[in-house]
C-alpha cells in the first residue's frame, strides 16, 4: 500500500540471497522487464547507482546493501502503454525531442534525472507520479535550465503539473520515449499508471 503522510517508511535489513545488484536505473528496468515478460516475481534489487538510488539516499556500496544496516523500501513501479506496447520503469519516463524543444512529457517516480530535480515533490512510495507536460519557448527553456537543478522550474504557466496514479495523453506528434534513461521507441499515445509498492529495493 502507498505510504500516508506522517507514517514511517522502509525497514532495516540487507539484500536477500536471491536479490540482484544493479548499478543504474536502466539495469533495474531490464531486470524488471525480464521478470514481468516471463511472468516471474520481481526480485529484490540492491541499488548501487542511478536516480532512484540517489532519491532514496543510497551510498552505492555493495557491502552496504548486503549489510544488516541497509534500508529496504517497497517502491512504486511505473507501467506505460506506448501506442499499445507495455513497458515498465522504476525512476522516470521522458518523452521529448532533442534539445527539449517543443512538446515535452515527464513522469517522475524518483526526484532526480541526472543532475536535474525534475520531480521536486516525487516520492517513490506514495502511489503517485509527478507529471509535467507542456511546451516551452527557447527563452523559457534557458530559464528552466538554470532552475531545474533545484526543482524551481515548476510551477510555470506553460507546464501543466500534476501528481497522479494514472495519466493518459495523445501527443501532438510522436516523440522518442526514454524509460529510466534508455531510449525505447517513438510514440504518440501514452497511457501511464502506477503499480503501488510493487518492488522491493535495498540501499
Amino acid at each position: 500500500m502507498p505510504i500516508r503522510q506522517g507514517e514511517d517508511w522502509g525497514e532495516s535489513g540487507g539484500l536477500g540471497a536471491e536479490g540482484v545488484l544493479v548499478g543504474s536505473d536502466a539495469e533495474a528496468r531490464l531486470v524488471i522487464e525480464d521478470a514481468r515478460r516471463a511472468n516471474r516475481p520481481l526480485p529484490e534489487l540492491g541499488l548501487l547507482g542511478g536516480d532512484l538510488c540517489r532519491t532514496l539516499g543510497g551510498r552505492g556500496s555493495a557491502d552496504a546493501v548486503r549489510s544488516p544496516e541497509a534500508w529496504r523500501f517497497a517502491v512504486d513501479l511505473g507501467a506505460v502503454l506506448l501506442d499499445g506496447r507495455l513497458f515498465w520503469f522504476c525512476a522516470h519516463l521522458v518523452a521529448r525531442r532533442r534539445g527539449w524543444a517543443g512538446e515535452v512529457l515527464v513522469a517522475m517516480n524518483a526526484a532526480w534525472r541526472g543532475g536535474w530535480n525534475l520531480g521536486p515533490k516525487a516520492h517513490p512510495g506514495d502511489g503517485l507520479l509527478d507529471i509535467s507536460h507542456g511546451r516551452l519557448s527557447a527563452r523559457d527553456r534557458l530559464r528552466a535550465l538554470r532552475r531545474v537543478g533545484t526543482g524551481d522550474h515548476v510551477p510555470h504557466p506553460e507546464i501543466r503539473y500534476r501528481r497522479a496514479a494514472a495519466f493518459q495523453v495523445e501527443l501532438k506528434e510522436p516523440l522518442m520515449v526514454e524509460l529510466d534513461g534508455q531510449r525505447v521507441q517513438k510514440a504518440s499515445n501514452l497511457s501511464i499508471r502506477v503499480e503501488p509498492a510493487a518492488l522491493i529495493v535495498v540501499v
